[in-house]
């Protein structure tokens, strides 16, 4: 049995005792899970016209299914798992004969999984539970980020990720929760109504912080007046990638949200904050960071005067014998090869995988069984004109868990009691 820490017990909690309360003694004011959406292969696809389709459809026979409930043909929805997912809220919903409208302004980016980026539906109707999202990301033109951990009974490893879009609740083992810069009130909707007719959403919301009062003043009064609560946000991503904080409090970790010290030292606060940042900057544009360059590509199917095919259908490691993987290598496609890819781009682990593996998992042509529905990356690739954007993606990442793990290692060590 992992013996957990008195001193652990101590620390500041990211959580608040009460949401968007006043007062809280700890370092966010709010935080929220990620999307419950219960209809994953309806809600979300790489294809934007593939997600526009399926919404219509299941729309579609919802409110078939409502009328002749409301007229008495049927006793109960027909429930077509090829047109629609049944759950609690729409028996709930179509009990009440509520008519579902497709709103077009909620058709989001989101992550679904690390480094997975996809279109998705976020209305209310066909996500079975968005907790305090809509607060965090009201509108697709309202920006944000947040920092995103493993809840609650978390086994797995690095669970800790930052992202600028609505997350997935399984991102993480044990539910995504996810702790924000900022947060948008609309409180004061109502009462601008009474004075306009015609509201915009940039002037119903106004963005409030998501760093509490009471930790910036406690920052500062440690570390100095130039601390803002950015700075803290950015130091709350540092810590929480510190390996020695991880491992000394692992058994806490897998009972309840992080709590944190503020170290002694302004410089170590200000070392844990700029690797924060830096950290960030890679993991919010892994998209744009620079290939891997170290590496070397076999093209056996084609030659010089053929077009390079990057679709992908699933990614394979090489072997080293018929048991064992050899992560060295990687067959992109039955064309494209891979191979000198270094070993310690592994040690970078988001929820108990590399990252490298989370875009070799995530990025296949899967079609569900239930409502037959297709997921295919390469359809991202279409809809952006960018044909390498996967092959690309994956030599990024290499670059990205390089990058991330040099700044780990170079952390401060924290002064921990266990």
């Amino acid at each position: 049995l992992n013996k957990r820490s008195e001193q652990f017990k101590l620390y500041t909690p990211l959580e608040p005792e009460k949401k968007f309360g006043k007062g809280n003694k700890s370092f966010f004011v709010s935080y929220s899970l990620g999307t419950a959406t219960n209809r994953d292969t309806w809600v979300y696809n790489f294809s934007l016209t593939r997600l526009q389709k399926n919404i219509e459809k299941t729309i579609l026979h919802y409110n078939e299914q409502r009328l002749l409930l409301a007229k008495g043909e049927i006793q109960e929805p027909i429930k077509d798992s090829t047109k629609g997912t049944w759950t609690r809220d729409w028996l709930n919903q179509v009990k009440k004969n509520k008519p579902f409208v497709e709103n077009k302004n909620e058709y989001r980016v989101a992550l679904y999984r690390p480094f997975m980026r996809v279109n998705s539906y976020f209305d209310d109707d066909l996500n079975q539970e968005r907790y305090q999202l809509p607060r965090l990301f009201p509108t697709p033109n309202h920006r944000n980020l947040v920092i995103c951990v493993g809840g609650l009974a978390c086994r797995r490893d690095g669970v800790i990720f930052i992202c600028d879009c609505i997350p997935d609740l399984n991102n993480f083992d044990g539910g995504c929760q996810c702790f924000p810069l900022y947060w948008y009130d609309d409180s004061t909707a109502d009462i601008a109504d009474l004075f306009s007719a015609q509201q915009s959403d940039a002037d119903r919301y106004v963005r409030r912080d998501g760093v509490t009062d009471w930790i910036l003043s406690t920052a500062r009064k440690q570390y100095g007046s130039r601390v803002t609560k950015e700075d803290i946000f950015y130091y709350v991503y540092g810590i929480l990638h510190a390996p020695d904080y991880r491992t000394t409090f692992a058994a806490d970790l897998k009972k309840s949200l992080p709590r944190l010290p503020l170290v002694e030292s302004p410089d170590n606060f200000w070392a844990f904050s700029r690797a924060g940042r830096s950290l960030a900057e890679l993991h919010l544009g892994y998209e744009h960071v620079e290939p891997y360059a170290g590496y070397h590509t076999v093209n056996s199917t084609t030659s010089e005067d053929d077009a390079i095919n990057y679709r992908v259908e699933k990614m394979r490691f090489g072997k080293l014998d018929s048991k064992t993987a050899d992560k060295s290598i990687i067959h992109y496609n039955a064309g494209i090869t891979i191979e000198n890819i270094p070993l310690e781009a592994y040690d970078y682990v988001v929820n108990g995988k590399s990252a490298i593996e989370w875009v070799m998992e995530r990025y296949a042509v899967k079609t569900d069984p239930t409502s037959q529905i297709t997921n295919d990356p390469n359809d991202w690739c279409r809809e952006h004109d960018d044909p390498k954007y996967i092959y690309n993606l994956l030599l990024r990442i290499i670059t990205v868990s390089l990058e991330t793990m040099k700044i780990v290692r170079s952390l401060p060590k924290l002064k921990l009691e266990e």
